[in-house]
């Protein structure tokens, strides 16, 4: 499956990374070069062509310049970079201020399954529609039996009490962003175009570094090493056939995925498109303010990215989780490949920060992952204020429970 460019590029690196170039470096890269040929045209003096030069003599001398960035976001940097390389998993995370437009990250150019996350952009293909007069959210849809989809879909029990279930796409959206539903989601792909509309809302609104896949069932299925059949949208029937699959079959399949996700994404990419999203630059103001509402509504990952928020910051922000391969005895821990959260981060002043933590594959318990993303959280918050100039708030003491009152 292609990416917004139609094509998936050579299969990730494992190699942590920092983002050590700023965005003009990035976009700009022979700028340098031209100004000293002009100036050495001037001045009659002799300059090298480094566009010559091998990789590594230009990444040397790139290495003598001078980090002329402030010192809280090469400190931001740096926390990310500890708090990644500390992590026993594929780890990668981005973090941009909105305001100041800094973007730091680690491994933020690699590419991470994103699972739920993707709902993010059928809800921005969605209401771009809108936008544009092809889609009025009071439209109404139902959903029967061969709507259904795989895994978490709560319309499902709808559907299997009712035989279907009508709702207007305003309804499935809402369903697919806070409850992370993924039949309501198909259903508003589905009204939108399909995988192939999400691509082209990609390439018309310049968001290079994600691709989308196939849809929920198709994805799901092939990631298990398994064909599609409508019956695993019931019950346990997914899991019951996904056990009859030969282990290497579905490690293979399993470490093919997570090595390029067809669905994958680079954290850099994501929190650039979160932050012009905020910014207002990829929907209408009203549009963006009910997306925003939505993720800001989400009921998915209270322990992630937003366990960690400190007194008086909001967020808005959406989950991913995939598959774990639990092909193991007893007892251990599997490796799961892709566990995210993604989220536009509101100071007490009102600054905004769009935050990226996504695991591409990891064996370590819930609670240790979590941890790290209250870390990633916490990094942000001194951030925050160090660019303030301004000392981190003293946290209140936990209040007592009163007389009676259970702790």
């Amino acid at each position: 499956m292609a990416d917004s460019s139609s094509i998936h590029g050579p299969a990730p690196a494992r190699r942590p990374t920092k983002n050590l170039r700023s965005r003009a470096e990035v976009k700009f890269p022979n700028r340098t070069i031209a100004f000293a040929c002009l100036l050495a045209a001037l001045t009659g003096c002799n300059v090298a062509d480094t566009s010559s030069r091998g990789v590594g003599d230009q990444a040397d001398a790139a290495a003598e310049e001078p980090d002329l960035r402030p010192a809280e976001e090469r400190a931001l940097e740096d926390r990310l970079y500890d708090i990644g390389s500390g992590f026993d998993g594929f780890v990668g995370m981005a973090v941009v201020d909105i305001a100041r437009e800094r973007e730091v990250s680690y491994n933020g150019s690699e590419w991470f399954p994103q699972q739920s996350v993707s709902k993010l952009w059928v809800a921005i293909a969605a209401l771009d529609e809108v936008d544009r007069g092809k889609l009025d959210l009071s439209e109404e849809a139902t959903v029967r039996y061969p709507d259904l989809t795989v895994f978490h879909q709560p319309i499902r029990k709808l559907v299997v009490a009712n035989g279907s279930f009508t709702a207007s796409y305003d309804e499935f959206l809402r369903r697919a962003l806070t409850e992370s539903d993924n039949t309501a989601n198909s259903m508003a792909l589905v009204r939108v175009g399909g995988p192939k509309a999400i691509r082209s809302m990609f390439e018309s609104k310049q968001l290079a570094g994600i691709r989308f896949g196939p849809g929920e069932r198709l994805m799901q299925s092939e990631i298990a090493a398994m064909e599609w059949d409508q019956s695993y949208s019931l019950g346990k029937t997914f899991f019951e056939a996904r056990k009859l699959v030969p282990d290497d079959k579905r490690k293979a399949a399993f470490d093919a995925y997570v090595t390029d996700p067809v669905d994958g994404a680079q954290p850099a990419s994501i929190a650039m498109a979160l932050a012009r999203l905020a910014r207002g630059e990829l929907l209408s103001g009203e549009s963006t303010t009910l997306l925003l509402g939505w993720l800001a509504d989400a009921k998915s990952g209270p322990n992630r990215l937003k366990g960690g928020l400190p007194e008086g910051w909001s967020i808005a922000h959406k989950t991913g989780t995939g598959q774990v391969l639990d092909t193991v005895p007893p007892g251990v821990i599997g490796e799961q490949a892709g566990y995210n959260d993604i989220a536009i981060l509101t100071a007490p002043d009102g600054s905004r920060y769009a935050v990226v933590v996504m695991i591409g594959r990891t064996k370590r318990p819930v609670p240790e992952r979590m941890e790290m993303m209250h870390a990633v959280v916490g990094a942000v918050e001194d951030y925050h204020y160090a660019a303030l100039g301004q000392p981190k708030p003293t946290p209140k003491p936990a209040q007592a429970p009163a007389p009676g009152e259970t702790p």
